[in-house]
């Protein structure tokens, strides 16, 4: 009896086995189609939270057939094809030589392993498990360098519009690469010889590449991690729908600026909740999230949106000049002024052509990047005539290099390019003349830079781990006079106890 207890036993560890490696070979493949190789944050913040509506659409349906379903049927067919061999062959009374069977032993152990090996194989590479694993023993901190924003004088502070470009990279506006400039109705509206002024050389920070570790990263000055502790009883490592604070213990640009007396508004077309957006920006002094359900709501109608993913850029922009409009009349009558930060969408992979939108070039992409761009351009322009650019700084940059999925265009342009940056362009009235922005900064000192650009004067002109780009030099001490080599491996680290801390609600202030 014990004997065929242990059979039993075994044969259901190999199914067990050929199903978690079958389940991983086929959850990497559909990562590296949609993604690319990613990080275990990102797949611990993003990927899980996918939505059917409103955040990646069918991702949710083809995730359940393919990786919950399609390995459980699978596995279930080899069993049963091994049962009724099995079975056919008692019957017969076919007992097969001794040698044969233990070929066809070490040949369904072969078999066996190759799956799981490779599976296993395929699924840390794909996530980027190793690199987990090291920087969890990394010997910096980022705690140490980190630092909690003072602002020294609101006396000049003003209006501050932030607009999130999807998959905005500089990259994008080489037309020898491309077969146009899809970001020239954008520098139309925002020329140098206006006062506009661009971050030469802006750099995706190192670990960063999806949209929530762009917004974070650009607003607390710090890579976006989950918590560094899973055995503290305040860690916060998964972000799900009971979770009330996202990074609560970091203090953010919506934080600096709720306490200066803003009012803090986000626009975006997507689902609000992907990702727990809506519970980071509420976290950090947001008064007002408007998403998917809000624009379905206001009667939007069907043809504006994607199915995927949300509204179309152009009556998103609609919807931010008549935002907009009502803050800066609000401003202008109490005082007090006010933050629109706004993330466009339809540039967003698998690219979706509106019927605003006129594709004049071989590769749809191209032409969807140019009229999302024209959208943005339009609101500038809008901004312009109604005079709010006197008292208003706006910032527009992409939240993250372009993806590079084996699904994703632009492979042949992009993929061994020198040098891919992020685009940006910023408007601050009142600057100095001749001011010059610092090049070569990432997103990590964007949040200075924008506090900045809002008027506000920082102590040491640093926030989190970044340096304002409007400041020539860096202090001593900071993270951004590192060298190369530390600073990355900075940013690389688990930084544990500082991270537990920071999804705990716990202020790290010294």
């Amino acid at each position: 009896m014990s004997g065929r207890v242990g059979v039993l036993a075994g044969w259901i560890l190999v199914y067990a086995l050929i199903w978690a490696g079958t389940a991983m070979l086929i959850a990497a493949a559909g990562i590296r189609h949609y993604w690319g190789n990613i990080s275990v944050t990102q797949m611990h913040l993003n990927l899980v939270t996918v939505e059917a509506d409103g955040g990646g659409g069918d991702l949710v349906w083809k995730g359940i057939l393919w990786i919950g379903v399609v390995p459980v049927l699978l596995t279930a067919g080899l069993a049963l094809l091994h049962y009724f061999r099995r079975r056919k062959h008692r019957q017969r009374g076919d007992l097969r030589h001794h040698r044969t069977r233990r070929i066809m032993r070490l040949v369904s152990t072969g078999l066996v392993s190759a799956v799981v090996v490779s599976g296993t194989t395929a699924f840390v590479t794909t996530v980027g498990v190793g690199d987990y694993i090291k920087a969890a023993t990394s010997k910096y901190n980022i705690g140490d360098y980190y630092v909690e924003p003072a602002v020294t004088s609101n006396q000049d502070k003003r209006n501050l519009v932030l607009i999130y470009l999807e998959s905005g990279e500089a990259t994008l506006a080489d037309d020898q690469l491309f077969e146009k400039d899809a970001f020239a109705p954008l520098k139309d509206a925002t020329q140098d010889a206006d006062g506009w002024q661009s971050v030469a050389d802006f750099q995706q920070y190192k670990g960063g590449g999806w949209t929530m570790a762009g917004i974070a990263s650009t607003q607390c000055g710090i890579p976006l991690k989950g918590s560094g502790s899973t055995s503290s009883s305040s860690s916060r490592a998964e972000v799900s729908d009971d979770v009330d604070t996202y990074l609560g213990g970091a203090t953010c640009l919506g934080d600096v600026l709720d306490e200066q007396g803003y009012t803090n508004v986000f626009l975006g077309g997507a689902s609000s909740s992907f990702a727990a957006k809506d519970t980071f920006l509420r976290s950090h002094g947001y008064d007002e999230v408007l998403g998917l359900s809000d624009w379905r709501a206001a009667g939007e109608p069907e043809e504006s949106f994607r199915s995927d993913w949300g509204l179309s850029d152009e009556r998103l922009l609609a919807h931010a000049r008549e935002k907009v409009d009502v803050l800066h009349a609000q401003a202008e009558d109490t005082g007090q002024p006010f933050n629109l930060s706004v993330l466009t969408l339809d540039t967003h992979e698998p690219v979706h052509v509106y019927d605003y939108c006129n594709v004049d070039t071989e590769n749809k992409v191209t032409s969807v990047f140019d009229c999302s761009l024209a959208q943005v351009a339009g609101f500038v322009d809008y901004m312009e005539a109604q005079g709010y650019l006197e008292d208003t700084a706006v910032v527009i940059m992409g939240d993250h290099l372009k993806h590079m999925s084996a699904g994703d265009a632009f492979h042949e342009q992009l993929d061994h390019h020198p040098n891919r940056t992020v685009y940006n362009r910023i408007w601050a009235p009142g600057l100095p003349e001749g001011s010059v922005l610092r090049p070569g900064v990432d997103q990590l000192s964007m949040y200075p830079t924008l506090l900045e650009a809002a008027g506000l004067t920082l102590q040491d002109r640093s926030a989190g781990l970044g340096v304002s780009a409007f400041a020539a030099t860096v202090p001593e001490g900071s993270a951004q006079a590192m060298e190369p080599y530390a600073y990355a491996e900075l940013l690389d680290s688990g930084s544990a106890l500082f991270y537990s801390k920071m999804w705990a609600g716990e202020n790290t202030a010294k």
